[in-house]
């Protein structure tokens, strides 16, 4: 059942959150030892929590409208009571664990069941889910598939029902990578609308999103986790209306630009007749759609200045300890951003203004952008590229998400095929800054119409 399946049974009486938690449980130990999403669980104080909300709903008297969802949090999100070590042997695991980031803390607030912390890899710095000390994070559809990162833990997670949704970290396309790869769905939200805090070694790249199996579900956690934090100096006031009002509009007469390739990506031939069929579902649906290109050259050159900037001053704390403790390619990307100078910083910075300026204009006379998510689908467990890859960097393989890092624009993935191995195939859609709301209404108007988001993954049909 989604999330908001769950709420509505809850408030029904017809389910209870302790079968929903021990439904979660049961899952993460039928399918983890295969997939390694989590890197702990709590089942005593998930099932204690469970008992509480289960006694709240009786009453008529829950905490929020996650009240009872069983929840898993990226292991690059504090928690308090728990350590938090973002997969690296760098973090000292005694703490002390006193405090929640704010996502955390509202999900407490509205009683949602925290069942554990899943994997990332070291300091969230890939695009996929492997680190030195909890190993590599497999795809629901195939374990010998990546499931993509950095949040590919909790992306498997909600893939495989172990917890209804979970909550990630996005600084270069990480909640949308592994959505894309596993047929679940993602958001990056507008930057500050979800606070974060410690704030990120990767600085203003960095957001929090939240991960679910449907886009109406979506909506309802980013709800919860959505507003003001006077920890985070760049958070947004607290929404006065809920995300999932007009959720259900369509897009009727709403003006779609659809780009297959932004003017300088190869897709594979798979991915890119599952885009072009899903654009013509919106179009069906009423939108009036144009294949155009936002105008932008490739921005990766000046992402992996701040990227690499942000790499080498995240290990430059820990100095000479580093040694082989952390990931070669994480100590390579460091090495390399040690050698960027302030005036380097400063040009990649200009050229991130300047996209903005451009995606500005872009939409004056579009309402969204639609692009695949990934040009590829999902590859070999625990390689950071693919086979035959010309570049280390795995920013050489997600060409369509980091440039809305750069702006800070709000960007969806949901499912939208499948490859012929049975691999997900993902959509972006992408709004202008703080036009979230419109781009999880077209997310949902797409997913109204098609069935990609409930097909059942395969380890789950053995």
């Amino acid at each position: 059942m989604t999330a908001v399946e769950l709420v509505e049974g809850y408030r029904r009486k017809t389910i209870s959150p302790v079968e929903a938690t021990q439904e979660a449980l049961d899952a993460i130990d039928r399918y983890d030892e295969r997939v390694n999403a989590f890197v702990l669980v709590d089942r005593e104080g998930a099932m204690a929590a469970a008992k509480e909300s289960e006694a709240r709903w009786h009453t008529g008297e829950p905490l929020g409208p996650g009240d009872g969802v069983p929840t898993s949090i990226k292991d690059a999100l504090w928690t308090k009571g728990w350590p938090t070590l973002r997969g690296s042997h760098l973090i000292d695991e005694a703490g002390p664990w006193d405090e929640d980031a704010p996502a955390v803390a509202r999900l407490r607030e509205t009683g949602a069941v925290i069942l554990g912390k899943t994997t990332t890899p070291e300091y969230s710095w890939k695009g996929v889910t492997d680190s030195i000390k909890y190993g590599a994070t497999g795809n629901p559809w195939d374990p010998t598939k990546t499931s993509g990162g950095s949040s590919g833990g909790s992306a498997t997670a909600v893939g495989l029902g172990m917890g209804a949704w979970s909550v990630g970290t996005d600084g270069g396309g990480s909640v949308r990578i592994p959505a894309a790869f596993t047929g679940t769905v993602a958001l990056k939200p507008t930057y500050g609308l979800i606070p974060l805090f410690p704030p990120s070694a990767f600085g203003t790249l960095s957001h929090a999103g939240p991960m679910t199996r449907t886009v109406r579900d979506n909506a309802a956690l980013l709800d919860v986790i959505a507003g003001f934090d006077s920890r985070d100096w760049s958070a947004m006031p607290t929404p006065t209306s809920s995300f999932l009002d007009g959720i259900d509009d369509g897009v009727a007469g709403l003006r779609i630009g659809f780009s297959p390739d932004l003017g300088f990506v190869d897709n594979h031939p798979e991915v890119d007749a599952a885009v072009r069929a899903a654009v013509e579902v919106l179009q069906a649906a009423g939108a009036e759609v144009s294949e155009v290109d936002p105008g932008f050259d490739d921005p990766i050159d000046a992402f992996n200045v701040l990227w690499f900037s942000g790499a080498a001053k995240l290990l430059q704390a820990y100095g000479e300890a580093v040694g082989d403790q952390v990931d070669p390619g994480l100590r390579r990307t460091a090495e390399a951003g040690a050698h960027f100078t302030a005036s380097d910083f400063l040009d990649a910075t200009a050229t991130r203004m300047e996209l903005g300026r451009l995606m500005g204009l872009f939409h004056r006379r579009y309402d969204v952008l639609l692009t695949p998510t990934l040009p590829l689908p999902a590859f070999a467990v625990g390689q950071d590229v693919p086979d035959g890859s010309p570049s280390p960097d795995w920013t050489s393989w997600t060409p369509y998400t980091y440039p809305f890092n750069l702006t800070q624009q709000p960007a969806l993935s949901v499912p939208c095929g499948f490859t012929s191995e049975g691999l997900p195939i993902g959509l972006q859609i992408v709004g202008k800054r703080h036009a979230d709301g419109l781009v999880l209404r077209v997310g949902q108007a797409y997913q109204s119409a098609t069935a990609w988001h409930t097909r059942v993954p395969s380890l789950q049909e053995v």
